[in-house]
């Protein structure tokens, strides 16, 4: 089991920011991710799939990884989800954000085609291969329909450049068979497993909802990290109302992320279609639930 945060604990999935036109926002981006940090981020994962990586181009992509390392400098880490379903526009995605000043990549398991594990596992390692950084495993087989196997996991934590997982795989078993036999750092992906996992030997996590409350989410961490895991528990609780409304009730987490930080004031803009803005039902109900967690 590991200890190691090579990326540190508290890791915010940020959203990507567009005007009101649909352009990238990068002047947005860069305040969003400079109050993130201010909050209690240890690092920024962009263009993942609360970033709509989808729907942002290549250059877009490269631009926002340069414009957030202007904005927080070395205050935070900054992983770049470069993942497609084409090993080759993968590679040359890592290559770009590596330039761009990434720190890491998140890289998605190959979505759509459903290659078998032999493949995924050849895919990794090409991408980790190609580039001089660190490689974050993203295994989300309700989205990509390909699942990154445990064993797999465990082969590819051989190579030197895999060295993290996030992990919305909801088999919390494979979990703890790839920490009780890898150094892997495990970051949850899923906001309603933080404490869980954590508890078990993760790094962290990897949050949408830390986009609206960042601080109160590291202070699950903190807790338990100073030794009062019932407080950490309690903590965790109180966030469940959020949690299931912004990642349970039927909008993906960009959405409700998205319309959450607009009420608020701060910088988000709307989604990129296919995606839809939440209705004003949905937007009342998240708001709602946000003052009532913030409030105790």
């Amino acid at each position: 089991m590991t200890t190691d945060s090579p990326f540190g604990r508290a890791l915010c999935a940020m959203i990507t920011p567009f005007t009101e036109e649909g352009a990238l926002d990068l002047d947005g981006a860069q305040r969003l991710a400079g109050r993130l940090v201010s909050e209690g981020c240890d690092g920024l994962v962009l263009s993942g799939t609360t970033g709509e990586s989808p729907t942002t181009t290549d250059a877009e992509k490269s631009a926002l990884v340069a414009a957030v390392r202007e904005a927080v400098g070395d205050r935070a880490s900054i992983v770049a989800g470069v993942g497609t379903f084409d090993t080759r526009h993968t590679v040359e995605l890592a290559l770009e954000a590596e330039k761009a000043g990434a720190d890491g990549l998140l890289v998605v398991a190959p979505y759509y085609s459903k290659p078998p594990q032999d493949a995924v596992e050849a895919h990794f390692r090409e991408v980790a291969d190609a580039s001089g950084l660190p490689v974050v495993l993203y295994d989300i087989p309700g989205r990509t329909g390909t699942r990154i196997e445990p064993d797999t996991v465990i082969r590819l934590a051989e190579h030197p450049r895999v060295v993290a997982v996030k992990d919305c795989s909801y088999d919390f078993l494979g979990a703890q068979k790839v920490l009780s036999r890898t150094d892997l750092a495990y970051y949850a992906g899923c906001d309603e497993h933080n404490l869980a996992l954590y508890a078990v030997g993760a790094a962290g996590y990897i949050s949408t909802v830390a986009n609206v409350v960042p601080r109160q989410l590291r202070s699950v961490l903190d807790a338990f990290d100073a030794g009062d895991t019932t407080e950490a528990a309690r903590r965790q609780q109180r966030a469940t109302g959020l949690i299931e409304l912004m990642m349970s009730a039927g909008l993906p987490g960009s959405v409700t992320a998205k319309a959450l930080l607009g009420e608020l004031g701060l910088p988000a803009g709307p989604v990129r279609a296919p995606l839809r803005p939440a209705g004003r039902e949905a937007v009342d109900g998240l708001l709602a639930a946000y003052e009532e967690f913030t409030a105790g």
